[in-house]
């Protein structure tokens, strides 16, 4: 992996801490590790990559890199749960739109907790992420959300659910169209690589996402994120170490 890497500098991820460190879908990097696009290897569910490579590739593509927040253990206070983000947020059904402009723009307005002036600014940065790259990561689901904090800092992160009301294109690599976004809006970037990546995890279960297709009511739904994440936090923290 990379130029001869000094041993200490070697690293080992799993794919959604990678993911989450350079705020990509899972998707994406799987792909640009397949074409060569970027200084790693993966083996499996981990990604292998020297650690100064990956930051050069990084900046010099203007991306972030946040391996320290996601090398931390995952934290087992209940504010920094997906079930209490989700809590924070909504669940939203048949939100409307026929592209993604649309959906975005009906998906930021469901949010009544916020002013007008602060959903047009988290709308603004939402697409501007969208731009930058599709949040579709596959199966008919997207995880919008801005790359910046908004002016007004939130105190609790949150994560509004949303099902559409018809399928849209969001050019997810995998060819299917969303019918299902996961907002996702945070206080401080550690929380956001926090979520991500167990969002990630959750949405890696098949049984999950066949769970997710029959639109589950906010109750059952937060209910069945609880428990994956009490299974989650419960197995021991293998998420980085050196080879």
């Amino acid at each position: 992996v990379g130029e001869n890497g000094d041993k200490r500098h070697r690293m080992k991820l799993p794919i959604e801490k990678v993911a989450s460190a350079l705020g990509l879908p899972i998707s994406t990097l799987e792909r640009w590790i397949w074409q060569g696009c970027i200084p790693a290897q993966q083996n499996g569910n981990d990604v292998l990559f020297v650690r100064p490579n990956l930051e050069k590739w990084a900046a010099s593509r203007q991306l972030p890199l946040q391996l320290d927040s996601v090398s931390s253990s995952s934290s087992t206070d209940p504010s920094d749960t997906l079930a209490a983000a989700m809590e924070q947020g909504c669940v939203c059904y048949d939100v409307a739109g026929g592209c993604v402009h649309e959906v975005l723009k009906a998906a930021v307005e469901r949010l009544a907790c916020f002013s007008p002036t602060v959903q047009e600014e988290l709308f603004f940065h939402i697409m501007d992420r969208e731009r930058l790259a599709s949040t579709a990561i596959g199966n008919g689901i997207a995880i919008p959300h801005p790359r910046v904090l908004l002016s007004k800092p939130l105190e609790l992160a949150m994560i509004s659910t949303c099902f559409l009301s018809s399928p849209v294109d969001f050019n997810a690599v995998d060819g299917l169209l969303v019918d299902l976004v996961f907002l996702l809006i945070t206080p401080t970037a550690k929380h956001h690589l926090h979520l991500l990546s167990r969002l990630a995890h959750c949405i890696r279960n098949p049984e999950f996402c066949d769970f997710l297709k029959t639109r589950p009511d906010p109750s059952a739904l937060i209910s069945r994120v609880a428990a994956i994440e009490a299974e989650l936090d419960s197995t021991p923290d293998l998420s980085m170490h050196y080879f």
